[in-house]
């Protein structure tokens, strides 16, 4: 067998694979603290793909619960999957003309 072998080939993308994998987990891993993950208003905004600013109206308007710690702002994972169901609106058609 050589470095050039379609199997060595094979098994070493599939380990390159693996290791970006367990380099993507480790980096979004976020431990809990009584059950509950919480996030930066960095983070949600990417995740909700609205502005910091828009996050930040949220809170103003009791849109959005949060909780402030100094000058950091955090969010629970459980309220903004709240917010997000409260604001779920089911499909409709409209039938007949």
């Amino acid at each position: 067998m050589t470095k050039n072998n379609e199997w060595i080939i094979y098994f070493m993308t599939s380990l390159d694979c693996m290791l970006d994998s367990f380099e993507s987990i480790i980096a979004n891993y976020r431990p809990t603290l009584g059950g509950e993950r919480f996030f930066t208003d960095k983070e949600v905004s990417a995740r909700l793909r609205v502005s910091r600013r828009t996050l930040q109206d949220y809170r103003n308007e009791g849109r959005i619960p949060y909780i402030q710690l100094g000058g950091k702002i955090l969010y629970r994972e459980s309220d903004i999957e709240k917010m997000l169901a409260d604001g779920y609106r089911s499909a409709y058609q409209l039938t007949g003309t």
